[in-house]
């Protein structure tokens, strides 16, 4: 038999995910959970950190706080879609999708140059600690971070286009800039790696303890050469990627047909 805190914490789980309880519902308190199950506060403390940990709860303090319901907003990215030639660029690519999922996006930017780590200099064919440049999107679904993509350019492509550079994101996209200047990514290798995160992602993500990410690193190839590395990371509890492959006129077909 499981322990007596696990059982606790599979009922209220069970409460959670089949909408008895929804976002924002607080939980019956420490005292009400004891009466009701007949155990200790630490096997009530137990079943509930299990919760937390699974980012189902949080903790809100304050009189009018407690054990709350967290609100769980599922973004799908399409990976397969992500960059494809179209009238927009990736910013309102991504965009549009989350828009299309109901929810709403919002986006922060930044620039930095920093060494690279001998395994991204290795994807990109350059020398380990050689400089690149680190376009940073922040991107955030109905006003909480949902993703972090780091995107590493080298040095000596910058300097042939040094729009790269600036402080500002590139209004086209930097896939379709680089593209008006020679530079057509024809090609692309991606990764998807699961794994816990970093000091920085956990806080810029807010993610609770216990919470996983979803790392895609995705290398972008001309005819000659590498010419960048994007590595996103999602927080696992509120993304999903998807990928198409083959025929997708055929899938949307399909999907098409079990619509009501």
């Amino acid at each position: 038999m499981p322990p007596l805190y696990r059982k606790i914490a599979a009922g209220l789980r069970e409460e959670i995910l089949s909408g008895r309880l929804r976002a924002g519902d607080r939980l019956p308190t420490e005292t009400q959970l004891q009466d009701q199950h007949g155990v200790s506060r630490n096997t009530i403390r137990l079943a509930t950190a299990l919760l937390v940990n699974e980012g189902l709860v949080e903790h809100v303090p304050g009189r009018a706080g407690g054990m709350v319901v967290r609100q769980r907003v599922t973004l799908t990215f399409h990976a397969s879609r992500a960059e494809m030639p179209g009238p927009y660029s990736e910013s309102d690519a991504w965009f549009s999708e989350v828009r299309e999922q109901g929810y709403e996006p919002s986006q922060t930017f930044e620039l930095r140059i920093e060494a690279l780590p001998a395994e991204l200099a290795q994807r990109l064919g350059v020398e380990a600690d050689s400089p690149a440049a680190v376009r940073r999107c922040i991107r955030s679904v109905n006003g909480n971070a949902s993703s972090v993509q780091d995107t590493y350019y080298p040095m000596d492509l910058c300097q042939e286009v040094p729009e790269l550079l600036s402080p500002h994101d590139i209004p086209q996209g930097t896939t379709r800039h680089l593209a008006e200047h020679g530079h057509v990514q024809v090609a692309y290798e991606d990764e998807v790696v699961a794994a816990m995160p970093g000091p920085t992602e956990a806080a810029i993500l807010e993610l609770p303890a216990g919470t996983p990410v979803l790392t895609y690193i995705r290398t972008g190839f001309t005819p000659e050469r590498a010419v960048r590395v994007s590595v996103t990371t999602f927080a696992a509890d509120r993304n999903r990627i998807m990928y198409t492959l083959g025929n997708a006129d055929v899938i949307a077909k399909f999907r098409a047909s079990e619509e009501p």
